[in-house]
């Protein structure tokens, strides 16, 4: 295997991937790359994701959440009957965030397997001052400039998904776009793989988040980012994601230096996601 290749991409990804490409030619042929960027031209500048997660430095008792507005997952379908059809409101939910105490929101854009939209980003940051990130399947650069014209303030970029010279492309594009990144790795050989090039990019605006998935067993265990904590020297802009359930989880984290916190399913299972991110903050009333 090349040196600059990634690792074989679990069959997990394989499926959305390969759908994803055909969605975003079909992307394409609707508003091209030109369009966007005129959009681009006429839109704020982005919030500053990187900094709400990162400044000021974080007190040993405090966890920042990225919470996640999700709607279905392939495995788990949709999470709530009352996501169905249009009677969801992303932009309610992140309210509900805000008021407990969320640093930024993450926004699920796919549509055939999370049930989510691009429009969903603009709908929530009307609602709410917090960054807000793209989260989706990404494996080309329109799918970037449209996460900009579209409002997003940053992006995930899975490191399963793109090899080393497509990640580094991409950092370079998104500091250029003015996007923050998370960019994640599920495996050991990933987060290594990943390292030296985040110290070669110039995009200053990253995050290194661990998903404690195990995209071949399809189990979560938050051991999974302690066990990856000895080749992280900058933990302060580590970010665990996933498996993440209660006030014990994040304070284990705190003990090894993780400050950040991607939290999703857990939270859009209950009745109310706002109430619940509460609970695991200690944060009073989000009552939407």
């Amino acid at each position: 295997m090349p040196s600059d290749a990634a690792p074989e991409m679990p069959a997990t990804l394989r499926e959305i991937v390969e759908h994803k490409r055909d969605e975003i030619e079909a992307a394409r042929a609707s508003e091209s790359l030109s369009e966007l960027d005129r959009r681009i031209v006429d839109s704020p500048a982005p919030r500053d994701f990187f900094a709400a997660l990162t400044e000021p430095p974080a007190a040993e008792h405090e966890t920042r959440v990225i919470a996640e507005v999700k709607r279905r997952s392939p495995s788990a379908g949709l999470i709530r009957p009352e996501y169905e059809g249009d009677g969801f409101a992303p932009e309610g939910i992140a309210q509900g965030y805000s008021r407990a105490g969320a640093s930024a929101i993450s926004c699920l854009t796919d549509d055939k397997f999370f049930g989510g939209h691009l429009s969903f980003i603009g709908r929530i940051k009307a609602a709410v001052d917090l960054p807000v990130l793209r989260k989706d399947f990404i494996v080309d650069d329109y799918q970037l400039h449209q996460a900009r014209a579209y409002r997003a303030d940053a992006v995930l970029l899975i490191a399963e998904c793109l090899d080393d010279a497509r990640i580094e492309g991409m950092l370079t594009l998104t500091d250029q776009l003015g996007l923050s990144v998370l960019l994640e790795v599920h495996s050991r050989p990933n987060l290594i793989r990943v390292l030296p090039i985040m110290e070669r990019s110039p995009h200053r605006r990253v995050l290194l988040g661990i998903n404690n998935r195990d995209l071949t067993r399809m189990v979560t265990e938050l051991s999974h980012t302690t066990d990856l904590l000895d080749l992280v020297e900058d933990r302060s802009i580590l970010v665990s994601e996933s498996g993440i359930r209660t006030p014990e989880d994040l304070a284990r984290l705190r003990t090894h230096g993780v400050h950040i916190a991607l939290i999703g399913e857990h939270l859009m299972r209950r009745p109310d996601p706002g109430a619940a991110l509460c609970e695991l903050l200690g944060s009073g009333s989000a009552t939407q």
